[in-house]
């Protein structure tokens, strides 16, 4: 008994040495971000009281029970001083599950509450649920929009790969006890929903993605824009497309809005996904957008190109080549964090300012959408450095 009890102290005391190390920023390199060393959240993060029966008589041979594999796709709030991520949780099972990870700093000592979000179900209940995006509305309850998947019910017999995705909606004042509220009852398939934190000529206004089917956009024209009368019993009426897809760029297959966007001065700052394809199959990246103050479906500013790839071992995991995000936390001296998750297995924290992201929208040209126009505003760049470098 004592040598087991010597084992479960040693596991706990390990764990503790991982979950307080501190997090190092890694060097700048283009003055709009910085990345850091270490992922804030991964499996390993998760509670060992989760993972492991830690009695001697039902596991004498402290076998982990319930495995873990991935930490990711978290949405993010700033909560009673602390940075709050609620974590995508995918356990050896397949099944994902949502975990509130909390930390002082924003950049490392994430650390698990004991228990997992319990989300009641609907009267259709979900196989999976995940990638919940949080808005703190204007109505004074904390929004959770997410992904539900269940098995698709006009699949052929055998096909058990068929799905379909509908949004899923909860509320919570405390972010332990959820209300869960009806679907969201659209005309089409929907994977990415974002609930704007402000009402707009007082309806709740929504981002959506329209896509014909679980995978692929199809006729889905890019990010939409709904308003509805009601969050209790959501319906979309009617979709506008306010930032689209197009033939050979980085949202050519698909895109998505990420977290609900952040107010500046001059406009809402978008973060999305976009998604290519390639010969090693999706590849997703993160880029940003701004819409108008007055008119939220406005763009106003839509620089070229991607804001975030993968690099380095963020190429590789369940789902390689991917970066995805559905969290990101403006604090009140400027900072953003923003969260994101690299290859469906772990998350990272990168940090900017809202002024660097807004020079950077407002400021950097656009996508000309073919090879001549691209040269071009090269040309004109190095025109002006090589006049200005002439001159100094």
């Amino acid at each position: 008994m004592n040598q087991y009890n010597n084992k479960i102290e040693k596991l706990l005391a390990d764990h503790e040495v991982f979950l307080s190390r501190k997090n190092e920023p890694v060097e700048e390199t283009n003055g709009l971000f910085i990345r850091y060393k270490n992922p804030v959240v991964t499996a390993a993060h998760t509670p060992v009281i989760w993972r492991y029966d830690l009695n001697d008589e039902t596991n004498p041979y402290l076998m982990e029970r319930i495995g873990m594999n991935a930490a990711m796709n978290s949405g993010a709030i700033k909560w009673n001083g602390k940075y709050i991520l609620v974590v995508r949780v995918e356990g050896a099972d397949r099944k994902s599950f949502f975990a509130v990870a909390e930390s002082p700093n924003g950049i490392d000592n994430f650390r698990f509450w004991d228990y997992p979000v319990t989300m009641p179900d609907t009267e259709d209940p979900a196989t999976n649920i995940y990638d919940m995006r949080l808005t703190a509305h204007e109505d004074g309850w904390i929004y959770g929009i997410f992904c539900a998947e269940r098995l698709d019910p006009n699949a052929p017999v055998g096909d058990l790969s068929s799905a379909t995705a509908t949004a899923g909606i909860a509320r919570t004042k405390d972010l332990k006890t959820w209300e869960r509220l009806p679907d969201l009852k659209t005309k089409s398939q929907q994977r990415n929903v974002v609930l704007h934190p402000e009402f707009v000529n007082g309806k709740y206004a929504l981002y959506t993605r329209p896509q014909d089917g679980f995978i692929d956009a199809g006729s889905g024209g890019g990010i939409g824009w709904a308003l509805v009368d009601d969050m209790t019993h959501a319906v979309i009426k009617e979709e506008k497309i306010i930032d689209h897809r197009y033939y050979h760029t980085i949202k050519e297959v698909k895109n998505g809005e990420g977290p609900h966007p952040i107010k500046t001065a001059k406009g809402w700052l978008h973060l999305a996904h976009g998604v290519r394809g390639c010969a090693a199959g999706l590849r997703y990246v993160l880029y940003m957008y701004m819409t108008s103050l007055e008119d939220p479906t406005k763009l106003i500013a839509s620089p070229a190109g991607y804001f975030m790839a993968p690099v380095g071992e963020e190429r590789f995991g369940d789902v390689s080549n991917v970066l995805f995000s559905n969290g990101w936390i403006a604090d009140e001296d400027g900072t953003v964090f923003i969260y994101y998750a690299s290859s469906d297995t772990r998350m990272h924290v990168a940090t900017s300012t809202v002024d660097k992201l807004v020079d950077y929208c407002m400021n950097t040209p656009e996508d000309g959408f073919t090879t001549s126009a691209s040269v071009e505003t090269l040309k004109k760049q190095i025109e002006k450095n090589l006049s200005l470098l002439a001159n100094k």
